[in-house]
């Protein structure tokens, strides 16, 4: 065999080594999780700059593709998630792990065991956020609903700092029946949320129309109150504290008048009237009035409610956890003391 056709065989055997490797890297399987570590199931993968070269993932989360050209990247999508684009490089597997797109689940609303998109709700649907009650120092998480609620109506039913607040959902529908709204809190219904420190919520849902109460019967027709509570987060342990002091006193009261203008008022009142002998039987002789200029005198509206309050609110957060276990701990505690 001469030295030449060595040559040729030695270069075709390359080029076919060469032909096969190529091969090999054109074909990709790609596995896709969530952020807690489980396999997501008919997510879309495709080869980036050819939409028509696609494959969706099995129950165990992959997808196997063949790809038209070497180095090629595959596009990875899924509803709710944040879409992602990873480049090959000559990898036989490729793990993808999505996150959720924050932006494309505000616009679902899960009502009772359903979803629906907001813009199809035939009512409004008002969400609190956690960042949103923080923002308002308040002891009791229904005050803290206050103005940011279009169609709610917060009241305070009396002037004591653990009075029930009353909350509104379109208004009373009954005289002599409760107009309360159904308050759900992760879940589970409830008679009221006054219990729950507003450093524990997450946030807050109203449900206002008819189509959303529906799924609750009768218990809805004044409104739904959905509450969910914060939990424990996978990741490293977080400790975080918060706490605000504040004062309260009274911004407006009523100018009253000194003992020896007082006196003067009450003896021109009598002459008016005609009855000097009563205004002498209660104040004295009129030449005498100059005994109330410079005596102590007793404001009531400071006796009754002048003082000054003051707040002190503290709670503290400790959560984390693993992908199996999760936990959340909480400690709240106010101190109020109000002006009456």
């Amino acid at each position: 065999m001469s030295f030449k056709t060595n040559c040729i065989r030695t270069a075709l055997l390359l080029v076919l080594c060469f032909i096969v490797g190529n091969i090999q890297a054109q074909t990709v399987t790609v596995n896709v999780k969530d952020s807690g570590g489980e396999d997501l199931m008919g997510v879309t993968v495709k080869e980036q700059g050819n939409p028509s070269n696609g494959a969706m993932t099995n129950l165990d989360g992959n997808a196997t593709l063949k790809l038209s050209k070497k180095n090629a990247s595959v596009e990875v999508s899924y509803l709710g998630m944040k879409t992602q684009t990873i480049a090959v490089n000559g990898r036989s597997v490729v793990n993808v792990v999505l996150e959720e797109d924050a932006k494309i689940l505000d616009d679902v609303v899960v009502i009772g065991y359903g979803t629906v998109r907001r813009k199809d709700l035939t009512g409004a649907v008002a969400t609190v956020s956690a960042e949103d009650i923080a923002m308002v120092p308040v002891a009791n998480a229904m005050e803290a609903l206050t103005g940011k609620l279009s169609g709610v109506q917060v009241t305070t039913t009396e002037g004591n700092p653990d009075a029930d607040v009353s909350i509104r959902v379109r208004g009373g529908g009954s005289i002599t029946q409760s107009n309360d709204p159904l308050y759900i809190v992760d879940g589970f219904p409830m008679e009221s949320i006054r219990d729950i420190s507003p450093s524990d919520i997450e946030d807050i849902t109203v449900l206002k129309d008819a189509s959303s109460t529906a799924i609750y019967g009768s218990r809805g027709a004044n409104g739904v109150i959905l509450v969910t509570t914060k939990g424990g987060k996978e990741g490293k342990t977080s400790v975080s504290y918060n706490a605000y002091y504040s004062w309260k006193k009274v911004t407006n009261s009523l100018n009253v008048l000194k003992p020896a203008d007082y006196a003067l008022w009450q003896y021109e009142l009598a002459n008016l009237r005609g009855n000097v002998d009563k205004y002498t039987d209660f104040f004295g002789a009129f030449e005498d009035i100059e005994m109330y200029r410079g005596i102590p005198t007793n404001d009531w509206q400071d006796a009754t409610y002048g003082r000054i309050g003051h707040t002190f609110n503290h709670n503290l957060t400790v959560n984390g956890g693993a992908e199996k276990l999760k936990y959340s701990f909480n400690y709240a505690h106010i101190d109020d003391k109000a002006i009456m």
